[in-house]
């Protein structure tokens, strides 16, 4: 055979090699962000058995009108209830909010998720960091007032694990049909919830009479 007709075939090999490493790499960042982990920031001692879900924004305003009225709620029922928060960072509207979600993630890897949480939703601090330019210093600021390692906190906050699980929950929001923040749901169930302290008690108060009431059903 003539070595135009070698020359021919290697060049077929090279490319389906070509071919073969392109789709490992493509599978391999596929199951990267497939297999990541919505976050679990959980609190309450939830006797009852009922789990109150926020997706939230940080530098949505509504969200931060709420935040008062839900950690007052909260603080009430903290016994009989679980709370979660997930991150749900509209993007288009909120140009620092997936940023803000970053510093919360990062204070998560130190144990200090709800503490960033609240500092974010301060409004001293709210007023400052959502019309920030860059709101990087900020968030800086508020890990130091927390004792976090800095160091480690600026790594994670620019880290891919950090991103994978805000794009995760961002993901299972997406599939329970969050279209905007805050949303909350009651044992799976979404529930349109006006920012009273009134209305949000009652809300709870009905789940857990309707859960009691089902309880005794069943004995």
């Amino acid at each position: 055979m003539s070595k135009q007709f070698w020359a021919i075939v290697a060049v077929i090999i090279l490319v389906f090699v070509g071919v073969f490493a392109l789709t490992g790499n493509k599978n391999k960042s596929t199951t990267s962000s497939s297999t990541a982990k919505a976050s679990e920031h959980i609190k309450g001692k939830g006797s009852t058995g009922i789990t109150l879900v926020e997706y939230g924004d940080f530098q949505c305003p509504y969200c931060q009108q709420y935040e008062p009225i839900v950690a007052a709620t909260v603080a009430k029922y903290e016994d009989q209830i679980y709370f979660q928060y997930r991150n749900f960072p509209l993007v288009n509207n909120h140009p620092n909010a997936f940023a803000a979600a970053r510093a919360a993630e990062a204070a998560s890897k130190q144990g200090k998720f709800w503490e960033m949480h609240n500092l974010l939703y301060t409004t001293s601090n709210w007023q400052v960091w959502t019309v920030a330019s860059d709101p990087v210093p900020e968030f800086n600021k508020y890990a130091t007032i927390l004792g976090l390692d800095l160091n480690k906190f600026k790594s994670d906050f620019a880290s891919s694990a950090v991103n994978d699980t805000i794009n995760a929950d961002m993901a299972a929001g997406a599939k329970l049909d969050v279209q905007g923040t805050p949303t909350f749901f009651i044992d799976g169930k979404q529930f349109s919830i006006k920012a009273t302290q009134a209305e949000f008690e009652k809300v709870i108060t009905d789940a857990i009479a309707k859960k009691t009431a089902e309880a005794a059903k069943k004995q």
